[in-house]
This record gives C-alpha cells, sequence and structure tokens, in this order.
C-alpha cells in the first residue's frame, strides 16, 4: 500500500479507535476489535459487506474483490470503495463503521452454536 494513502486511511480511521493492520493476500487487512472490516489491494480499498449493506456498493457501481483460482473466479464479501469516500471523511467513517458492523455479524454468525440433531427412531 502506498505510504500516502496507508497515512490518510489511518487518519480517516482514527475517529474508530483500535483500528490495526496485518499484511494479507498481498495487501493489507484492516480490523477492528480483532475482526477484519477492509482490505487494501493494489491501493484499493474494499469494505465487507453483507446482503444487507450489498445495495449500497452495487447503487455506487462498486464491484467485488475477486481473484482468479485455476480455472475460476472467486468473489469475496469485500467491495470496492466508493472513491469519493476518500473526500468525505464523515460519509468515509459511516462506511467504515457499517463494515465494521457487518464483521461483528459475520462473527457472531460463525460463533453461533449448533442445534443438536434431533434423533431419528
Amino acid at each position: 500500500m502506498a505510504a500516502g494513502l496507508d497515512d490518510y486511511l489511518a487518519e480517516l480511521l482514527e475517529p474508530l479507535g483500535g483500528v490495526t493492520t496485518r499484511r494479507m493476500f498481498g495487501g493489507i487487512g484492516l480490523f477492528h476489535d480483532g475482526l477484519m472490516f477492509a482490505i487494501v489491494i493494489r491501493d484499493v480499498l474494499h469494505f465487507k459487506t453483507d446482503p444487507e449493506t450489498r445495495p449500497a456498493f452495487e447503487a455506487e457501481g462498486c464491484a467485488p474483490f475477486s481473484y482468479v483460482a485455476g480455472e475460476r473466479t472467486v468473489e469475496l464479501s469485500y467491495w470496492r470503495a466508493p472513491e469519493r469516500l476518500l473526500d468525505e471523511p464523515d460519509a468515509f467513517l459511516d462506511w467504515a463503521r457499517t463494515a465494521v458492523a457487518v464483521a461483528r455479524r459475520a462473527e457472531a454468525t460463525r460463533k453461533a452454536p449448533r442445534r443438536p440433531k434431533k434423533p431419528t427412531a
């Protein structure tokens, strides 16, 4: 990630508090309270999405992060952030908070206890 973008994202995300970074997928993962909510690949920011938030990204003309594995294309639940957000700090922070909420929902779903199967007679 370009040093300028790295510093600028840190500045934009400062009000969230507790944001950390980690190198991954040839880019940088952005974490809040240990949950990844965004990734920067080739100097492009992608926020975590789910079915509830995806329409906002589609309305902005954004696309999911994808890569080719063998003969298929794999799409992740991280969608390109609208470029306008880098010029709109308040809107950027709103989208970042939404991505953090998506990461929390995903974690809660992942950790939800499974119900035991009913015995069959």
